[in-house]
């Protein structure tokens, strides 16, 4: 027979766990945002200064080696602000889980369709 209360409880967990985490992921999801913003803002300004010094250059040479410095270190930072960006979203994805880890290896494990051998 169906136990309501032991539904409830379940179902009670499972939303207390839910709201627990809630303010972590917040944390995550605005720091993400920062960052994004901040790299934005850098990439502007540095585009911004290149624009001014290709305005100053008198010669095609130095030209085009402002620009390959240029395109390189946008290149770069452009790298390795993704990998960051990856990590960051790796961790707000592991924080996210967390909660259910032991709930859902709990479940999986106890199933009869379970891989373990």
């Amino acid at each position: 027979m169906f136990n309501f209360d032991e539904a409830n409880k379940k179902g009670k967990e499972a939303m207390d766990a839910m709201l627990k985490n809630y303010a972590e992921i917040s944390k995550g999801f605005q720091a993400i945002a920062t960052e994004a913003s901040e790299f934005s803002k850098k990439s502007f300004q540095d585009a911004t200064t290149f624009m001014e010094s290709l305005a100053g250059v008198k010669s095609v040479e130095n030209a085009f080696e402002l620009q390959s410095n240029f395109m390189k270190s946008s290149y770069e930072s452009l790298v390795t602000e993704a990998t960051k960006m990856g990590e960051m979203y790796a961790d707000l994805a592991k924080t996210v889980y967390k909660p259910y880890e032991a709930t859902i290896a709990k479940a999986t494990s106890s199933t009869p369709y379970s891989t373990a051998a």
